[in-house]
């Protein structure tokens, strides 16, 4: 069952989000994940939607909310999804995408934006296949504070 997060799932959203960094090559660190996450959740930052299966947590993605100068209106940012590797294969990454839509629906959003590795080939594949349309038409630049 797909629904948002609260307080009460910390310890294993924490455990989630840890895995979901570690993907990314960042080092586990379960008691700044879970502090990061209270914080969205006591700021209201971002949204957050679990996969609640009989009180396990097999998967969340993590919304911003964004603004459109050009289009004068809210965007979402999707930057965060993950499952868990016994999970995987049975539609949960899709149902958590339906949340996020129905989200920017309901906010009266120009739409959703995400960003991935070249490297991750199943999210290349997810990703057009739950509606996403791949933008070849502008640079990505960051620059780092450190």
């Amino acid at each position: 069952m797909i629904r948002r997060a609260t307080s009460n799932d910390l310890p294993q959203l924490s455990q989630l989000f840890d895995a979901y960094r570690i993907f990314y090559r960042k080092p586990s660190d379960i008691a700044g994940a879970s502090d990061f996450l209270k914080e969205r959740m006591k700021k209201n930052d971002s949204v957050i939607f679990v996969d609640d299966d009989n009180e396990t947590l097999t998967g969340f993605t993590q919304l911003y909310p964004q603004l459109s100068s050009t289009r004068m209106q809210r965007s979402w940012l999707l930057n965060d999804l993950y499952v868990q590797p016994a999970f995987r294969g049975k539609g949960i990454s899709k149902k958590l995408i339906e949340a996020a839509k129905q989200l920017a629906r309901e906010t009266k959003a120009a739409g959703i934006l995400l960003e991935t590795e070249k490297t991750n080939i199943t999210g290349n594949q997810l990703y057009p296949s739950a509606g996403f349309v791949l933008y070849n038409e502008t640079n990505f630049y960051w620059w780092d504070a450190k």
